[in-house]
């Protein structure tokens, strides 16, 4: 397991630089062999990454390996891409590098509301107007955000990719990750979008 100060959502590239001897130590087990390319990544709710003692939150994806190439003073330079959503179910004494029992987490049934999608689709919109207008006071090019629908996949599969793509925080991350299916994962974030639409909306008004 590789505690981080973010959250890895599936589909999502992970670049790492990986310089604790304890994660080094992880890696070169991970790399050994063909089956053992990908590690669990959680959020530390609190701490830090370095050193230990930090608390991490329960669930997470795992990271598979696509490449890793040395780096100065022993480091490994990684690039790593979320596949699945996990569950810890119990965490074991770090030897020397955290380790735990976990369980895939798919997608539970869930029902998704009408009109969800077109709510979550209107706030990317209305997000996208926001953020070029404040591209533009700043004299930066305006971001551009995808809709839900023009993404591949289900519901569940694209609410995970949009989130991703849009400038939320590691709290707003978890909380679509943690919703039990995709009727759950859309109202998580077409919350987390007014928040933050209200945040830029400050920004513009400041």
């Amino acid at each position: 397991m590789f505690p981080l100060g973010a959250v890895l959502l599936p589909g999502e590239a992970l670049p790492l630089q990986v310089f604790e001897p304890r994660y080094r130590e992880m890696v070169e087990h991970c790399t050994s062999s063909p089956d053992r390319m990908q590690f669990g990544v959680v959020l530390i709710s609190r701490g830090h990454e370095v050193g230990g003692g930090d608390q991490r939150t329960d669930v997470g994806t795992t990271a598979r390996i696509v490449e890793c190439r040395p780096g100065v003073g022993g480091r490994f330079l990684l690039g790593c891409v979320g596949e699945r959503r996990i569950k810890v179910r119990r965490w074991l004494p770090d030897d020397p590098y955290p380790q735990a029992e976990v369980q895939d987490w798919p997608d539970e049934g869930s029902v998704i509301g009408a009109g969800a999608v077109e709510e979550v689709d209107d706030r990317v919109d209305e997000l996208r107007e926001v953020a070029a207008d404040l591209a533009r006071a700043g004299g930066a090019r305006p971001p551009d955000f995808p809709s839900l629908r023009s993404l591949p996949g289900g519901p569940g599969e694209q609410a995970l990719t949009l989130a991703a793509r849009l400038p939320l925080g590691a709290a707003d991350r978890l909380r679509v990750l943690s919703a039990p299916g995709p009727g759950e994962r859309l109202i998580v974030l077409a919350d987390a979008l007014a928040d933050v639409i209200a945040a830029a909306r400050f920004r513009l008004a400041d």
